[in-house]
């Protein structure tokens, strides 16, 4: 089961401080996961600046330049955030038995190991 899912509040957790121009404590969302590279892209965290080739849309506007954008960052360099404490957490998994019109089904929970709060 992953960890970390789109939508889920995760801390930048090493790298660079923010007083020497990086990322380190920032909080962010996941916008996406990449599951095969192990990379998740989080909002306003890793920014970098691309440089995109000039071209014309059908209306005749240029498109083009040096544009600013998220790159992934690495899973094992992010945490999820604790909904309680505010602060970086590891993940845990248990199961619980759901009982929905008269079927019992086996379901995973994730839940922060420190405050015990489900994510």
């Amino acid at each position: 089961m992953a960890r970390l899912k789109k939508g889920d509040l995760v801390q930048v957790i090493t790298g660079r401080t923010q007083s020497r121009g990086g990322d380190r404590g920032k909080q962010g969302k996941v916008i996406a996961v990449f599951v095969e590279k192990n990379r998740v892209l989080v909002e306003g965290i890793n920014f970098v600046t691309k440089h995109v080739r000039v071209g014309q849309t059908q209306r005749g506007t240029k498109t083009g330049g040096i544009e600013t954008m998220e790159a992934p960052i690495h899973v094992s360099n992010v945490a999820i955030v604790d909904p309680e404490t505010k602060k970086p957490t590891r993940v845990g998994v248990r199961l619980e038995d759901v009982t929905k019109d008269g079927v019992t089904k086996t379901v995973r929970i994730r839940y922060a190991k420190k405050s015990g709060k489900d994510l």
